[in-house]
Formats: structure tokens, C-alpha cells, sequence
């Protein structure tokens, strides 16, 4: 594989872009700072595949990324292959407004062929080509210039071990026919409304007990503004006020600014500096949140009680048998809210639906509903129905 100079201007950009684009694929990671800003900067962009690699510099004087943009979001017929995307994706939509398309995230695919939740890059790796990543420079300053070689040669791994993985997932998933499985999950991940930052929306991020349109009207009017504020100085929110704090004002107003003195996470400063009277300003306007703007009401089944706690339970220990027989992970059958649901007299779920009623939810259903049981044979836990389970011991009693 040729493995590029770090690229610093258009024209030989322009030109990598251009061929990439004539491939199957396209392997992609970035490396980025967002400690202390609320947008995170790009600092280096890795693209690839089994012929050529080479690193680019988005910080380099001059350089357009037009070309960049226009093969990641504009050709439709290379896939863009990521590891644990989502933040590489967040980053490309920042700058365009679009995401990349259409898109490959092996950390999810290994989730389809194999029982890794959660596989780290490294681990990845290791795992397909049996090599050890030096991680030394994984945490370094990546705005810092020049970069050394040992930063750069860090980086372009993250595409070239990519491009050797690549195709041999590709394979083993479309060997076990499951790829359709994914399908749902890809799109989720490359879907523009996950990375769009509406002020509006911010305070459903922002866990708040209760119901009252008043208070949700003030949470809503804070995290809006705490948004504007951020986001016109460029520091991460929690640098303008934490969660907490915002949850804890909209529930307890103050009267007046010199009151904001005895809130638990603001200094002394507020009581009487510019930003404290722009948050008195935002309270004074806030209205109760409209009733079509309230959240909807936990959707829940019968009460769970101690019966249906014990059944939630043994719906975990079918998701583990059958998360092995089938090697997939379990993350990616359902989550443990969802099976307490379903104990609990719930039958909206996703688990109930399309392929994952195939493979799991038709079973747990069963298990619910009486009709099906676990067994131990040869020393190993199964799962049998129930008539089957009568029959075989009608046949055991009647050859005694």
C-alpha cells in the first residue's frame, strides 16, 4: 500500500479524492480536539483503501476541503467505511450539513457476526491481524503543529489496518446473511437529524423529574440560551452552567439576580455580572411549555412487581443463550429495558418486529406467555417448549 505525505494543499487532494472515488470503498477517521470548545476541531483527516493512504491537514494554510466533502457526501456509489463513527460523522456534518453516504461502521458490524458489544479499534485489530497498536500517541495535542511522525503514522494506521479489515467482515456478514440486519442501524448513524444542534431541542437532553409545564417551559428557555451562549464563546456547555444546575433554576427560579448566589453550582459572580442578568431576562420570557410540546408519558405495561422482575430476569438469561448459539451480541437483539417491558404486558416493541421477532422476540414472547421453558442437557442450558418438554417426559416415563 503507498502511504502519502501528509497532504497540506488542494491540488494533491483533489487528486487522491478523484481516484478514491473510482474505488469500492473508502476507509475514513479523523482526529480531533473538543476539551475546550463546544464545536470540535478537525485537526487531521485519514482516508484510504487497500492501495493508498495518506493523512490531510485541515489546518494547513489555504487548503480547501471542497474535494473531501464531495466525495463523503456526494458520491453515492463508494462506501464510506468507519470504526465507532459517530463522532468522525458529527465532524463531517458540522462542516457540510450533511453526512457521509452510504455508510459502513465495522464497530456495529461485529455486533451482526460476533458476540462484541463494543470492540475498540485496537482490540479490532489485533483481533483480524493479530498486531498490537502503539496507542502512546492517541492522546496527543493534535492541533499542535508540525506534527511528528510518530502522530502521522498513528493516524494513517486507523485507515490502513481498516482497509485490511474491511472486506473480510464484508464477507463473514454476507456469509451469514445478515447484513439486512444492519441496515436499520447504518441508517441511524448516517441520519442528519442525529448530529443537528436545534437550540429548541436541548433541553430534552437534560434529565427532569416531573411533568409541570411551567418548569419544562424554563428548562427549555434555559437550554436554549445556554446553547447561544456556548456556542457564541465556544467553550463546551458545562463551562456556562452543568445539567444540574440548569434543571435545578428552572425548578427553583430565583426572584432577582442576587439570589443566583445561593444556586449550587454558580460563584458569587453571578449575582451581578452580564450573563446572570441574560439568564434573568430568559426567565422572565419563559412560558409553560405547550401541551403539544409535552414529553409523552413513560409507556408502561402492568407493574412490574416482584413476578414480572423474576421474568425480566429469565429474559436476560434467554438473550444470553441466544446471543451465543447465534455469536451476535446481545446489544443488538434488545436492551434490558425492553425485555422488562415485555414482562410487564408490553407488545410495542421493537423485539416484536421484523428480524429480531425471528431471532429472539418470537422466543421471548413464548417464554412470557407460558410456552416455552429452559432445560439442561448434557450439562448445557437450552431452551424447549413446553409441549415438547411434556412429551419427553411422558416417553421417559413410559420406557421405565
Amino acid at each position: 500500500m503507498k502511504i502519502h505525505e501528509l497532504i497540506t494543499e488542494t491540488e494533491p487532494l483533489a487528486e487522491l479524492c478523484e481516484r478514491l472515488g473510482q474505488h469500492e470503498f473508502v476507509c475514513v477517521d479523523t482526529e480531533f480536539m473538543r476539551e475546550n470548545t463546544f464545536w470540535p476541531e478537525l485537526c487531521l483527516v485519514q482516508i484510504g483503501n487497500g492501495e493508498e493512504a495518506a493523512a490531510i491537514d485541515p489546518l494547513a494554510p489555504g487548503i480547501d476541503l471542497a474535494p473531501l466533502w464531495d466525495l463523503l457526501c456526494d458520491n453515492d456509489d463508494v462506501p464510506k467505511v468507519f470504526h465507532a463513527g459517530g463522532q468522525d460523522v458529527e465532524i463531517v456534518y458540522n462542516f457540510t450539513g450533511k453526512t457521509p453516504q452510504p455508510i459502513f461502521d465495522t464497530q456495529i458490524a461485529m455486533m451482526a457476526i460476533s458476540q462484541s458489544e463494543q470492540i475498540g479499534y485496537a482490540n479490532l485489530v489485533e483481533s483480524w491481524l493479530g498486531l498490537t497498536i502503539d496507542k502512546g500517541a492517541r492522546f496527543t495535542d493534535w492541533s499542535r503543529r508540525p506534527l511528528t511522525d510518530r502522530q502521522i503514522e498513528y493516524a494513517i494506521g486507523d485507515v490502513t489496518h481498516l482497509a485490511d479489515i474491511f472486506p473480510r467482515i464484508l464477507k463473514k456478514l454476507i456469509k451469514t446473511g445478515r447484513g439486512a440486519w444492519l441496515d436499520a442501524e447504518m441508517e441511524k448513524l448516517a441520519d442528519p437529524q442525529n448530529y443537528a444542534n436545534d437550540a429548541d431541542l436541548a433541553w430534552k437532553r437534560i434529565r427532569s423529574s416531573g411533568r409541570n409545564p411551567a418548569v419544562l417551559g424554563r428548562l427549555k428557555a434555559l437550554a436554549a440560551w445556554r446553547e447561544s451562549e456556548a456556542q457564541h464563546k465556544n467553550i463546551p456547555r458545562g463551562r456556562i452552567m452543568r445539567d444540574e444546575t440548569l434543571a435545578d433554576i428552572a425548578s427553583h427560579p430565583p426572584k432577582q439576580q442576587p439570589d443566583l448566589v445561593k444556586v449550587r453550582g454558580l460563584s458569587n459572580a453571578w449575582k451581578d455580572n452580564d450573563i446572570g442578568k441574560r439568564l434573568m431576562k430568559v426567565l422572565e420570557k419563559a412560558e409553560p411549555l405547550p401541551k403539544d410540546e409535552m414529553p409523552d408519558k413513560p409507556k408502561r405495561g402492568a407493574p412490574l412487581g416482584k413476578e414480572g422482575a423474576l421474568v425480566a430476569d429469565l429474559l436476560k438469561l434467554l438473550l444470553k443463550i441466544r446471543a451465543r448459539e447465534i455469536d451476535v451480541a446481545s446489544r443488538l437483539l434488545t436492551r434490558a429495558d425492553e425485555m422488562e417491558a415485555l414482562a410487564a404486558g408490553a407488545r410495542d416493541l421493537s423485539i416484536l418486529k421484523g428480524w429480531r421477532y425471528d431471532v429472539f422476540g418470537k422466543d421471548a414472547l413464548e417464554l412470557v406467555e407460558g410456552r416455552l421453558a429452559f432445560a439442561v442437557k448434557d450439562g448445557r442450558l437450552l431452551m424447549t417448549h413446553v409441549d415438547e418438554l411434556h412429551a419427553g417426559m411422558v416417553e421417559a416415563q413410559a420406557a421405565e
